[in-house]
């Protein structure tokens, strides 16, 4: 019996024991899936519940003018959120929060009552407003770093930057053309739990690459040119009563864009509320009849043919002209007899043009109009680019071709316009025009240079020169038609243009809504700078040698005095002298670094700056501030950069651009 039992005992053991063993390793089998095995997928799963990752708006990249001052740049700024499932009295936060941040009461309680861990209540709020925030120290309410978007120059080249949205996508203009380039990686917002759902915190995740993803643009626009064209077109808006307007500025010999302006303006700094059509660049978008802006490329066109020749004589019918059904009228009902292809130009003749038109042909009339790049796109950098109309020849009938030889049945764009006279001015070569000279990294180090591009040869350099010559008497002659835009001690070569706009509505063009224009370029023996001035609608003074006329000479000559130089003899742009901004070689660096350092001898720069901020470095400076709003510096009187007299005083405009 006792060794029975010792047997069963024995059994007894081994059996505990080997149920121990395939316990310990059914454990160890267990923990080695789930570590290993399923580690990866658990340890997500886990992240998932106790933790809620948000993406930050990343900061995009600086945009600068030609000259390297900032036309667009990022600063931080405070957003509000909020964890509800901490917020112990919502009513009560919710009354507080909302009179902080002047928001709805009712919205605000909405958010905090809701069953989950994070909602955004603010973003982007004013330095006052996180300073209130804080001190508030409320339970559950947190503030968060973002970068905002900050237009320092207000409205200044507004319809060539755009704006961005509340999330930093580019929404209009440069800024959504380059989007994809000025947009860095976002950063990761971090709202965790510990294992008893408490104590939920927030941590920020930066992206260690973020700094070679965001790039800075550098453009071809002057801001000081940019200022002065935006200026004097608002003046002529208000002036003339028109319904608004636009100006180009262009380097002829590289299609560099100086400066483009639209009227009437906007502020990116705060679009809302703004309809589209406040910030549609009309200048690219909009297309209409050129009027007798056109009929320099038509002689163009002739001239290049040997269908005439600048002393060849057309008889201009006394004012009345009858083709098909159709009875031409000059301009103005003056009435010519015998001109010269000289003088069809000079008084804008309207039958003349149309006879030279004639005696050309219809085909070879429209070959040149597509050779000056009317009826397609000019490619240049910017959203919403209209290719204007030129319908196709074979639809012309015998009236078409008289009408469009003096702008009428052709649309054009006013960037189209621009670079075509351009064309004329560089030798008979048409030239891309562009607004990007060129892309650099955070370190400001050239990633890609942007060079002037040729689209092809127009017109031989003779003609162009024979052409320029007779486009210099439309403005110097004393009864030339853009005598107006005649400028002391340069030679100005251009062309006044008076379009009729159809009315629809009952199938005519009207005698009552016209678009004055001007373009030209000086000085007409070494062309340097290139202008086209548009008015729409003016309600007074409406022709284009009366509107635009003098706006065009008003800019050209702030354009010489801006820059001090005797423009027949340099260039306005010479590369080494008149640029900060060198786009050379990838090794230099295309931004001075020490832009930031300022000169005792003039006016701190307080734009972009919170008012501590402009208070801190006035204070350094020995400059009295005069503060007005609250918010960001947006304007200041006396401007950056003004010699310092003995009076150290600034008034400095803050506003909230929320």
């Amino acid at each position: 019996m006792a060794t029975e039992s010792k047997e069963r005992l024995k059994f007894r053991i081994i059996m505990i024991f080997i149920f121990f063993f395939i316990l310990f390793v059914a454990l160890i089998s267990r923990a080695f899936q789930l570590q290993v095995l399923s580690g990866q997928k658990l340890r997500k799963l886990a992240t998932r519940q106790h933790t809620t990752v948000l993406q930050l708006p990343p900061e995009r990249g600086v945009i600068y003018d030609r000259n390297g001052e900032k036309l667009a740049i990022s600063i931080m700024a405070d957003s509000v959120c909020a964890d509800p499932s901490k917020i112990i009295d919502p009513a009560a936060t919710s009354r507080q929060i909302a009179d902080i941040l002047d928001l709805d009461g009712q919205e605000v309680f909405k958010k905090l009552s809701a069953p989950k861990s994070f909602c955004w209540l603010a973003r982007r709020i004013s330095p006052e407003q996180s300073a209130l925030v804080q001190n508030a120290d409320i339970e559950g309410i947190f503030l968060v770093k973002e970068p905002k978007r900050f237009y320092p120059n207000g409205e200044l080249a507004a319809h060539l930057l755009g704006f961005v949205g509340l999330d930093a996508n580019g929404l209009e203009g440069l800024e959504r053309r380059y989007d994809e380039s000025l947009r860095g990686k976002p950063e990761r917002l971090a709202w965790a739990r510990d294992a008893k759902g408490k104590k939920l915190f927030l941590r920020v995740e930066k992206n260690e690459t973020q700094k070679d993803e965001n790039l800075n643009l550098v453009l071809t626009i002057d801001n000081r040119i940019q200022y002065l064209v935006e200026t004097s077109l608002k003046e002529a808006v208000l002036d003339k009563g028109a319904k608004g307007g636009l100006a180009i500025v262009m380097d002829p010999k590289t299609g560099e864009i100086l400066a483009l302006a639209n009227q009437m303006g906007f502020n990116p700094n705060n679009v809302e509320g703004l309809k589209p059509d406040m910030w549609r660049n009309r200048a690219i978008t909009d297309y209409y009849d050129p009027g007798s802006t056109f009929k320099p490329f038509l002689v163009a066109a002739a001239m290049e043919e040997k269908v005439v020749r600048e002393t060849d004589r057309f008889f201009c019918e006394n004012g009345n002209y009858k083709i098909a059904d159709r009875v031409i009228h000059e301009a103005n009902r003056k009435r010519h007899g015998t001109l010269t292809v000289r003088e069809i130009l000079k008084y804008s003749s309207n039958i003349g043009s149309a006879k030279i038109a004639q005696k050309m042909g219809k085909e070879k009339f429209y070959d040149y109009i597509k050779k000056f790049g009317f009826g397609e796109k000019t490619g240049i950098e910017l959203p919403g680019e209209s290719a204007g109309s030129v319908r196709p020849v074979k639809n012309w009938v015998p009236v078409d071709t008289a009408m469009i030889a003096f702008g009428q049945g052709v649309s054009v764009t006013a960037i189209q316009l621009i670079t075509a006279v351009s064309a004329i001015a560089n030798n008979g070569v048409l030239m891309k025009p562009y607004i990007v000279r060129g892309v650099a990294d955070q370190d400001n180090r050239l990633v890609k240079l942007y060079t002037p591009t040729t689209v092809r040869k127009v017109i031989s350099p003779d003609v162009a020169k024979r052409l320029t010559n007779m486009l210099t008497d439309v403005v110097g002659a004393e009864d030339g038609t853009g005598k107006n835009a005649k400028m002391v001690n340069v030679a100005v070569a251009g062309k006044t243009g008076t379009s009729q706009k159809f009315d629809s509505s009952r199938g005519v063009y009207s005698s009552e809504k016209v678009r004055t224009s001007f373009m030209g370029f000086f000085p007409a023996e070494n062309p340097q700078v290139a202008i086209l001035v548009v008015l729409d609608e003016p309600q007074r003074d409406k022709w284009g040698g009366v509107a635009s006329a003098p706006v065009f000479k008003k800019i050209g000559e702030q354009i010489l005095n801006c820059f001090k130089t005797n423009i027949r003899e340099t260039p306005v742009f010479e590369k080494d002298k008149m640029e900060k901004v060198q786009l050379v070689s990838a090794e230099q660096t295309i931004i001075p670094q020490n832009d930031e350092v300022s000169d005792e001898s003039s006016m701190p720069n307080f734009l972009g700056l919170t008012i501590r901020e402009a208070m801190k470095k006035a204070k350094a400076e020995s400059i009295e501030l005069k503060i007005s709003g609250n918010g960001w510096a947006v304007r200041q009187y006396p401007p950056a950069h003004t010699p310092l007299g003995n009076e150290r005083l600034c008034n400095v405009v803050f506003e909230l651009n929320n």
